[in-house]
C-alpha cells in the first residue's frame, strides 16, 4: 500500500458474523498499524465484503478458532503475538485461507510465511487494488472445494473423490488422507497437489500448478510453488516418514506417485 496514506480515518466497525449481513464474506483483518486496518477495511467494504479488524494476534487467534471468517490478512510485527506464531497456532486447527503481509524484498518473511501454510503473501507497502486481487483469487479457489467442484480454470476435471495408491482426497470435504491418515492441507496445498494426483507419473511444470492452484490472471513468483510442496512433503512425512509421492524434476516440475 502507498505510504502516501496518512489522513486519520476513523477505525470502521467490524461487522457482527451473526448480523442479518451475514452473506457478505467476511475478511478479519490483523495489524498493529491503525491507519493499514483503517484504509483496507474502507476497500474492502466498498468492494462488498465484511470487515473483523484486530491489532494483535493473541486476541485474533480466539476470535479466528470460535468464529472462522472466509479469509484472514496477518502482518507479521504485531505485538502480543507476532504474525508467524499466529499463523503458526492457526495452522495447529484450522485449514483457513491466509495472504501473509511481509516485509518488502524480504525473502526470508516470504519463505517463513508459506512454511507455515499461508495460501499466499504480499510484500508492503502493497497496492489495495493487488490485495483485493488476491483475495478474490483465493476466495474463488476455496469455493469449489465447499462445493465439491472443480475450479473452472483446472485443465483438467476433478472427480467427486480420489483415489490414488495410498492417497485419498475428497474436495467437497477438503479432505486428505494417507494410509488413512489425515493430513490438513491448506486450499493451495489441496489444489497443488490434487492437479498432481489426477494423472500420477506425468510432470507438471510449475506455471502448470500456478495455473491450477491460482487460475485467475494473479502474478506468482515460482518459489511459491516451491514452498508449498516443501511443506506438503513435510505434512505427508508427519504420519508416514518415508512419504516419497511428490517427485521433482529439476528443470521441469513436480509429478505424484502412488507408490
Amino acid at each position: 500500500m502507498s505510504d502516501s496514506t496518512t489522513e486519520q480515518l476513523p477505525l470502521p466497525a467490524a461487522t457482527d458474523p451473526v448480523s442479518a449481513d451475514a452473506r457478505k464474506l467476511q475478511i478479519a483483518l490483523v495489524d498493529d498499524d491503525r491507519n493499514i486496518l483503517t484504509t483496507v477495511a474502507i476497500a474492502l467494504q466498498a468492494e462488498g465484503f465484511a470487515t473483523r479488524l484486530y491489532s494483535d494476534g493473541e486476541t485474533a487467534l480466539k476470535a479466528l478458532l470460535d468464529n472462522p471468517p472466509d479469509l484472514a490478512v496477518f502482518d507479521i510485527k504485531m505485538p502480543k503475538m507476532d504474525g508467524m506464531e499466529l499463523l503458526r497456532r492457526l495452522r495447529a486447527h484450522s485449514p483457513l485461507p491466509v495472504i501473509f503481509l511481509t516485509s518488502k524484498d524480504d525473502e526470508r518473511d516470504e519463505e517463513a510465511g508459506l512454511e507455515l501454510g499461508a495460501d499466499d503473501y504480499i510484500a508492503k507497502p502493497f497496492s489495495l487494488r493487488l490485495l483485493i486481487a488476491r483475495i478474490r483469487a483465493i476466495l474463488r479457489r476455496a469455493e469449489p472445494l465447499v462445493a465439491g467442484a472443480s475450479p473452472a480454470a483446472s485443465p483438467e476435471p476433478a472427480p467427486a473423490t480420489l483415489n490414488r495408491g495410498r492417497l485419498f482426497m475428497d474436495p467437497a470435504r477438503h479432505q486428505v488422507m494417507w494410509d488413512g491418515e489425515t493430513v490438513s492441507l491448506t486450499v493451495t496445498e489441496f489444489l497443488i497437489l490434487e492437479a498432481l494426483a489426477i494423472r500420477p507419473g506425468v510432470i507438471k511444470s510449475r506455471n502448470q500448478l500456478m495455473d491450477a492452484a491460482y487460475p485467475d490472471d494473479v502474478f506468482v513468483d515460482d518459489r511459491t510453488v516451491d514452498s508449498h510442496i516443501k511443506r506438503m512433503r513435510r505434512k505427508f512425512r508427519l504420519v508416514d516418514p518415508t512419504f516419497d509421492g511428490i517427485e521433482t524434476l529439476y528443470g521441469a516440475g513436480y509429478s505424484f506417485t502412488d507408490g
